[in-house]
């Protein structure tokens, strides 16, 4: 049996009114600017990942793609778990029980690395995006429902510019640690072997940091969301609905998120060796691994700017613009050459920049008690980065590097279209 669901509260998202002082609010957004840095950070390694495991395994670019696919995958089978954990467990410790998955899922690199085996470097990824799932189902409608509705989107993007900064740091820390240690592709076992140990350090610093924070925000005093947390075991109906999934704009949003994050993670994929085309720029993996950070780089800039601008332009509006740049931008890359091409595909990081915590924050809105249930769909959504890259894999053996990229193009084309309307259906 549904229950009814009547928040005492000034807010359409649930929080109820004078519950937690306005500096709590504060205080909680900082310690979670750490999170989005970090699952930022060890995204973005995947960019640096792919070169260096299809150097090492002797692979195509669709095998080599099975890296997004497994990180990405993860998403798609533990988001709804995730969010019904989250909604048990209140945000809080749904943040530490990923922290400290994650850094289970880089510790399992060094076993990976020790016996040079291609599967399991892969379930390794899959361990650590399982924990990358749980701390995003908790922290991004956490950042959302800490103040108005109104604000939301702006909120999201100024967090969600630290997770870029992560995306920005992270290539010059895999091109140091990774890629300039490793030399041409492994011609037996034991290369293999002595090419795949690179990646043990910068792992196993990795794992102790996440159960560093792990530790810190277990001890934590952060505020409480009692709206978004379940203590009735029934169905609850909120504004007449008993399911995130009865709100079409929360499923647009789904969809939106699904081709968002395939677009940016197969781009982000295909840079290193895009660059590397010797009509494009000719570039050796460690020199172009250093370009990546400007295509997230324009990422971190753009959220920052556009958390600002978001706060006198309807969101959606921007939305809908930013995608008609970057589907321009991606459509002269793929008809150009040399630095035309190069500075192009590059550039599409700025306007990529708002879109994900955009979206994410127009599909949450007003959904009340099931904003947990809501976040997880959208972070299944995720498994767009595991698809569309393997897609665009296949593409590339099939036709060639540049002309793969035409699959971006048609998401963008419809993250235009949640902009301009999907978004207020």
């Amino acid at each position: 049996m549904a229950s009814s669901y009547n928040p005492d509260t000034s807010s359409n998202l649930g929080v109820t009114a004078g519950s937690e002082p306005q500096e709590n609010y504060r205080f909680a957004l900082v310690s979670l600017t750490s999170l989005f840095f970090m699952w930022g950070f060890i995204t973005c390694l995947n960019d640096i990942l792919i070169p260096h495991l299809k150097a090492v395994f002797s692979l195509n670019y669709t095998e080599a793609m099975l890296i997004q696919f497994c990180f990405f995958g993860a998403y798609f089978l533990v988001s709804i778990p995730a969010g019904k954990l989250v909604k048990r467990l209140g945000y809080q410790k749904g943040i530490v029980t990923g922290l400290v998955v994650a850094s289970l899922g880089c510790a399992l690199f060094y076993p990976a690395a020790e016996y040079a085996t291609y599967g399991l470097f892969l379930g390794a990824l899959f361990v650590l995006a399982s924990g990358i799932t749980l701390l995003q189902v908790a922290a991004n409608p956490y950042v959302n429902a800490m103040g108005s509705s109104d604000t939301a989107s702006s909120r999201l993007n100024l967090t969600q510019a630290f997770n870029a900064l992560g995306t920005t740091v992270a290539p010059f820390f895999g091109a140091v640690l990774i890629l300039s240690v490793a030399s041409s592709a492994a011609s037996d076992l034991a290369h293999a072997q002595a090419e795949a140990e690179v990646v043990k350090l910068p792992y196993l610093l990795l794992a102790a940091m996440l159960a560093s924070l792990a530790i810190i925000f277990a001890n934590l005093k952060l505020p409480k969301i009692e709206a978004h947390t379940a203590s009735n075991t029934g169905q609850i109906s909120y504004k007449g609905k008993t399911s995130a999934l009865q709100s079409t704009h929360l499923v647009l949003g789904a969809v939106g998120i699904f081709v968002y994050v395939g677009a940016e993670v197969s781009i982000g994929s295909f840079l290193v060796n895009f660059l590397g085309e010797s009509h494009i720029a000719g570039l050796k993996e460690a020199d172009a691994a250093h370009y990546i950070a400007y295509y997230w780089g324009g990422a971190m800039i753009g959220r920052f700017v556009g958390s600002v601008v978001m706060q006198k332009v309807e969101a959606g509006k921007v939305l809908a613009f930013n995608a008609l740049m970057a589907a321009l931008l991606v459509a002269v890359a793929m008809t150009s050459t040399g630095s035309i091409a190069m500075w192009a595909i590059l550039a599409v990081g700025l306007f990529n920049s708002i879109m994900f915590p955009t979206i994410f924050s127009l599909a949450l809105r007003d959904l009340g008690p099931h904003t947990s249930q809501g976040s997880g769909i959208l972070c299944l959504a995720i498994v767009g980065g595991a698809i569309l890259p393997l897609l665009q894999g296949v593409t590339a053996d099939a036709m060639g590097i540049q002309q793969a990229f035409f699959l971006p193009i048609i998401c963008y084309g419809f993250i235009l279209f949640y902009g301009a309307k999907g978004s207020k259906m």
